[in-house]
């Protein structure tokens, strides 16, 4: 099973499960775990390949899918008896969380979606292509620290960069291949996603200064009758690391929200009516 590690609410019985993006690990919820834990059940995950998640029992040829990826998730639910969450995801870790709901619908109380990757743009597919061309060339570290430069400029998002790019060292090489190898896959995924809602309420976080992706948001939130949008202010494409508090705040409250509207239709009072 891939890495994880839980932390017990003595009196909730909400979960909250933390998915990060490529390259990461949940080290990137750092800022999320102290107020998430006040209220929450939390567990925290390596995805494959990443963080302490080493794939030894997988040859350097065997690649990675995003239903292969998003069943590691379930077994860990199912290991540890975790029938419902609400999901908390960053980046292409969204896409995962998405994938999951596919796998398991039901399975998600609520979908939280922090710079969410939605679609691939122009600017993307020339990134994605640029970087195909030139990892067989180029060290992948140069590639990825073009990436996070080109996904997050600004001076605020510089803490955010620099533990993402400490993230990736970890990664490796084949590591970063593999993961780059499954674009074609995200481009086939993030395609079904538009055009299908989730089987749980979502919310997209996003950055006002997430240039790349949230004009994108924008439109699918306009067209999706399950899906809210909240803009954080003076963040880029890492929200929660930009600005946590607001991140935090909000994040918990709508989880919240959602919990105590559920607990109502459940109760004997709300089946009466």
């Amino acid at each position: 099973m891939i890495y994880h590690k839980q932390f017990i609410h003595p009196e909730s019985a909400t979960w909250v499960v933390f998915v990060h993006g490529a390259g990461g690990s949940n080290v990137v919820w750092f800022r999320q775990l102290r107020d998430f834990k006040k209220h929450f059940n939390v567990l925290l995950i390596d995805l494959r390949g990443h963080g302490r998640s080493k794939m030894n029992h997988l040859t350097a040829a065997e690649q990675y899918r995003f239903d292969e990826i998003a069943a590691d998730v379930i077994e860990i639910m199912d290991h540890l008896h975790i029938e419902k969450a609400h999901f908390v995801g960053l980046s292409l870790g969204c896409i995962v969380i998405r994938a999951i709901d596919k796998l398991a619908p039901g399975r998600a109380e609520s979908i939280i979606l922090g710079g969410a990757v939605i679609q691939f743009n122009k600017k993307i597919n020339v990134l994605v292509n640029m970087a195909q061309l030139l990892n067989s060339i180029l060290p992948y570290m140069w590639l990825y620290k073009l990436n996070a430069m080109i996904l997050m400029p600004s001076r605020r998002s510089a803490q955010a960069r620099k533990l993402f790019i400490q993230e990736a060292i970890k990664l490796g090489k084949a590591e970063f291949g593999k993961w780059l190898s499954m674009s074609r896959e995200i481009k086939s995924q993030l395609n079904e996603f538009i055009h299908r809602e989730a089987s749980a309420p979502v919310l997209y976080l996003m950055g006002d200064r997430d240039h790349m992706f949230l004009p994108m948001v924008m439109d699918v939130v306009r067209r999706h009758f399950n899906s809210t949008l909240r803009i954080i202010r003076n963040s880029g494409h890492c929200c929660n690391l930009d600005q946590p508090d607001d991140f935090n705040a909000i994040a918990i409250h709508y989880i919240k929200r959602i919990t105590e509207k559920k607990q109502w239709h459940r109760s004997p009072v709300a089946l009466q009516m």
